[in-house]
């Protein structure tokens, strides 16, 4: 059994990386129309999944909906906040996201994943120090009158 995910947890980390609250009831995110809101925002709901466990549904809502589910689920799933999101659970409409915390698995398989994913960059970046540096080690050497010999 997981952790219990809280909805005022989770709304808390939204709405400080910048989203709205709309507050909407269950009934008005019911209806299924993302878009007829006016301003862009999220609204929030208990659940219990398959297992039994307590997580949230988090929609999305406003003339861009769809960008706003992007924003909830990057910011719910950076390291600090340790949530996992999904998309593709049962009973959940194209605007809505199932949200949980995340295994120790699946943290570790980000934190993997987010090193593969930088390792040609930190190889670029180790590659030009090494030739800034043997470039200023024969410079110093010049300048000392020790010029190589070859």
């Amino acid at each position: 059994m997981s952790r219990t995910t809280r909805l005022r947890t989770i709304a808390r980390h939204l709405t400080s990386g910048g989203l709205t609250d709309l507050k909407l009831t269950e009934a008005e995110q019911n209806e299924g129309r993302p878009g007829r809101h006016t301003s862009d925002g999220f609204a929030l709901r208990q659940h219990h999944d398959e297992a039994g466990d307590l997580v949230v549904i988090a929609g999305a809502y406003g003339p861009d909906w769809f960008a706003t589910m992007r924003e909830i689920r990057h910011r719910l799933e950076q390291p600090y906040v340790k949530c996992t999101v999904l998309s593709e659970a049962p009973g959940l409409d194209d605007h809505e996201l199932l949200v949980r915390w995340a295994t120790s698995a699946e943290l570790q398989s980000r934190k993997r994943a987010q090193v593969q994913a930088r390792a040609p960059l930190v190889a670029l970046l180790r590659q030009q120090e090494a030739a800034a540096k043997a470039a200023a080690d024969r410079q110093a050497l010049e300048e000392a009158g020790q010029s190589g010999l070859w």
